[in-house]
């Protein structure tokens, strides 16, 4: 089992709610880890600024595929594939990157981090680590607000 950060641009809330709703996900042709998705890996929400919060997460239940036709006409959006959805659970309040990210990089040393934080993430799918993804589950759990 992966993990991954399903990144969403300019912080298009209602496009990631309608995807969420759908239990489907649009991945492009061109996304680095498109073909490594695969079932039962698990997925945060992650809106890119300026809102900069985690707002779900998910459990994938297929791989990529080219969506069928019953599937092309319900998904949100114009992507001619992606993956399917189940276990998903939409978040709010959100989680803010800014809660996350000392409990990632506690001293502020790892250059990667601290740009992803402030600038955003240049891909849709972005692998993460065990430790990442449980650090949001983590804040989640703990209620810790989201930024204001």
């Amino acid at each position: 089992m992966a993990h991954y950060l399903f990144n969403v641009p300019e912080g298009d809330q209602e496009q990631a709610a309608a995807l969420l709703r759908a239990k489907m996900w649009g991945i492009g042709t061109d996304e680095k880890h498109r073909d490594a998705l695969a079932p039962a890996d698990l997925v945060l929400i992650y809106l890119a600024p300026p809102k900069r919060e985690f707002i779900g997460q998910a459990e994938l239940a297929s791989a990529v595929h080219d969506w069928t036709s019953e599937e092309a006409g319900v998904c949100p959006g114009d992507s001619p594939g992606g993956v399917l959805l189940s276990h998903v659970e939409g978040w709010d309040p959100p989680v803010a990157m800014n809660a996350v990210v000392p409990r990632i990089d506690p001293e502020g040393s790892n250059p990667y981090v601290q740009r992803n934080a402030r600038a955003g993430f240049q891909a849709g799918v972005i692998q993460i680590t065990a430790h990442e993804y449980e650090a949001v589950i983590a804040v989640r759990a703990e209620g810790v607000p989201p930024a204001s």
